[in-house]
């Protein structure tokens, strides 16, 4: 089977499931709620510390945990009841049946997450009143495009590490408490290494001032980076495991 009806098939499998596009939803949901919540809420912050653009995107703490539960859900779908078989079936070439699973992901998380950025923004600022003028509209806009892009590797990484450790359990149980927890933790007691972690690296783009190593654009790649490796794991894995 070509690419495209490959494509084709694995959306038909993303979008009729109701689990996986209520995983997009939530991406929004989560995101913009949770933005304008913090928002409203930072006029209590030292004027040295209140960072408004962080303010506006706090909600990616949260939307980013939908974004690998939808792409987690997709791969590990396959590893459960021998899907993966009948998958490998109609597409023998694996590594074109994964590029098609990875870009049904990343298709649909890359439109939310634009969307996503751009709501949270215009929530997010309409919550923080006159302190919204800080943000710049170039400064702005950089935060809405980074968010969806940020958004969409996070959710291909942990795609890859779904290939790799064939369970969805075990995925959601590494990432979760390291984005929720570990990466802060890691952050208070390491100094600059903490910087390159995948999260806190692609984080910088939604910040308007940053002190680390990285950049906004130079964090994303960072991120985009850890990505690539775990896509990587999962490819050698699913050329090295029968179905």
């Amino acid at each position: 089977m070509a690419f495209a009806p490959a494509l084709h098939a694995e959306w038909i499998k993303i979008r009729t499931l109701r689990s996986q596009l209520g995983g997009l939803s939530a991406i929004l949901l989560a995101t913009v709620a949770f933005s304008a919540l913090a928002a409203a809420d930072s006029g209590d912050d030292p004027a040295d510390a209140f960072d408004p653009l962080s303010s506006v995107y706090f909600g990616v703490n949260f939307g980013q945990i939908a974004a690998i539960a939808f792409a987690t859900t997709a791969v590990s779908a396959e590893f459960q009841g021998g899907a993966l078989r009948v998958s490998l079936a109609a597409v023998p070439h694996r590594g074109r049946w994964f590029a098609a699973k990875l870009t049904a992901i990343a298709l649909p998380v890359l439109a939310v997450g634009l969307a996503t950025g751009l709501l949270a923004l215009a929530a997010g600022s309409a919550a923080l009143g006159d302190d919204a003028d800080a943000i710049g509209t170039g400064e702005g806009l950089r935060a809405a495009v980074g968010c969806g892009i940020y958004l969409t590797l996070l959710a291909l990484f942990a795609a890859g590490l779904t290939a790799v450790l064939r369970s969805g359990v075990a995925t959601l149980s590494i990432l979760i408490p390291f984005l929720l927890i570990v990466s802060f933790v890691v952050g208070d007691v390491s100094g600059n290494a903490a910087d390159f972690l995948p999260d806190r690296a692609g984080q910088t783009v939604l910040h308007s001032t940053w002190e680390g190593t990285l950049g906004p654009w130079s964090g994303l790649a960072v991120t985009a980076l850890w990505t690539a490796a775990a896509l990587a794991a999962g490819a050698w894995r699913l050329r090295r495991r029968d179905a």
